[in-house]
């Protein structure tokens, strides 16, 4: 979420602490709503809200505990940050183990509170797009790869439309895992041919002694082995689509003779002198630049230009970054199911995690991880610059709290021991055990002119 549309509601009855944080939110890029009171703050606030709540504990007819609670009916994962006096710090602890996102006492630097609401936000963002990705999921009508909202995708769907019904060979470029069957598969299906057969042939799979055969057909006896009559691929395909994957792949007098039949929409099958017309309507994938191909001798030219009159390219992930979200949500949802097991949430390691690889391998790599993230087999490994307190134990979150507030009262008096430990209220040997379990040096606080 971008910080500079958030809005965060600030709830107070304190008019002067309400107006000073207002301008604090406000030259932080938020958008502060300031209540002057809970009931004020339930009637704006919506399980749509998208922001967090910042909310004092001691306020007159419905105070910060009951307004919390409140909100959680309203939406259970709306942060919710209190600000509490010293006397109200039992009941700040009471509301982190039913689920507060954090407090923080008076008086208070502002970047200390900037700082909470920062992690607030992003949890905040993170919540609201995983709730995003499941109904979008939910709703998914369309075949994998063409997911994503992104322009480039947005093009891509239109311009298979658009052609879908126009009887024009086509050629599908991209890389590896990209979605090139798919995209074939789309357009015959958005097509009037959809009623007939889709048949798909991977010509880099084929040996290159059968793939004549697997093409156009024999008829008994037209080489040894072959005892049957046998119907190739392209008559097969008679009405419907033909999908050559990898076209690259086919052996030079294989393609003279693809050539002639998408010249002439005539086939002449191994061992016959019978010519057969066909509807044909050839869809071809490659994962390298024919072009360039052709030019080093590698592909035959002709075939090239007749089948590059109309060129789809399949943009790689890399470069359709903000439709990865959306599609690790379905691949994680359709593991879930195969698997039995609930679908991972997109959580800020993986999120990063999935905007930083480069995705070689494309849809069927994020496929892939998906499934493994899914079966809890899948390592996430990704800097993390801090630990959010809202994903630490409830003993930690307090030992930093602790550790603030030394810093805060030292900060405060100086580095003076004796009206530090009368503001802290604690012996002098446990503020001095607490600095050394806290790496605190008492040093640091000290003005320059008396250290």
């Amino acid at each position: 979420m971008n910080e500079t549309r958030i809005r965060i509601a600030f709830v107070d009855d304190d008019k002067e602490l309400r107006e000073a944080n207002t301008q604090t939110l406000e030259l932080a890029g938020f958008k502060p709503l300031p209540f002057a009171s809970a009931s004020a703050a339930l009637a704006a606030l919506t399980q749509e809200f998208e922001g967090v709540v910042v909310t004092d504990i001691r306020m007159p007819h419905i105070d910060g505990m009951q307004l919390f609670r409140r909100l959680k009916e309203i939406d259970p994962d709306l942060p919710v940050i209190f600000i509490t006096g010293h006397g109200d710090i039992p009941t700040a602890v009471e509301a982190l183990r039913e689920g507060a996102y954090d407090f923080i006492t008076k008086p208070f630097a502002a970047d200390r509170l900037l700082q909470s609401i920062r992690r607030a936000v992003e949890k905040r963002g993170l919540v609201l797009e995983n709730r995003r990705l499941k109904a979008a999921t939910e709703n998914i009508d369309g075949t994998l790869p063409l997911i994503g909202e992104t322009p480039a995708m947005q093009r891509l769907r239109q311009t298979l439309r658009h052609i879908a019904d126009a009887d024009v060979d086509v050629l599908v470029a991209g890389e590896t895992g990209s979605g090139k069957e798919v995209v074939a598969s789309a357009l015959h299906q958005w097509s009037r041919r959809r009623g007939k057969p889709f048949v798909a042939v991977n010509c880099g799979a084929l040996p290159d002694t059968m793939i004549e055969s697997e093409l156009f057909g024999h008829e008994p006896g037209a080489f040894t082995g072959a005892q049957k009559k046998r119907i190739g691929r392209i008559e097969y395909s008679s009405g419907g689509s033909l999908f050559l994957d990898e076209i690259e792949s086919m052996p030079l007098d294989a393609q003279v003779k693809l050539l002639r039949v998408l010249e002439t929409r005539r086939i002449t099958p191994l061992g016959t002198n019978e010519i057969r017309n066909v509807d044909l309507r050839v869809i071809a994938a490659a994962k390298v630049d024919l072009g360039e191909a052709s030019k080093l001798g590698r592909f035959r030219e002709d075939l090239f230009y007749r089948l590059n009159v109309v060129t789809i390219r399949i943009p790689p992930l890399r470069e359709r970054k903000d439709d990865i979200p959306l599609l690790f949500a379905h691949f994680a949802r359709l593991a879930a199911a195969r698997f039995n097991r609930e679908p991972p949430p997109l959580s800020a390691p993986v999120r990063s995690y999935l905007m930083a690889h480069d995705w070689p391998g494309n849809v069927r790599e994020l496929a892939h991880f998906a499934e493994r993230l899914t079966l809890g087999v899948a390592e996430v490994d990704i800097p993390q610059t801090g630990t959010p307190a809202i994903s630490m134990a409830l003993p930690e979150r307090m030992e930093l709290y602790e550790a603030s507030l030394i810093r805060e009262a030292l900060a405060a008096h100086g580095g003076d021991v004796r009206l530090t430990i009368e503001a802290l209220g604690i012996p002098r040997k446990t503020f001095y055990d607490k600095l050394q379990r806290h790496g605190i040096s008492r040093a640091d606080f000290v003005p320059a002119e008396r250290s």
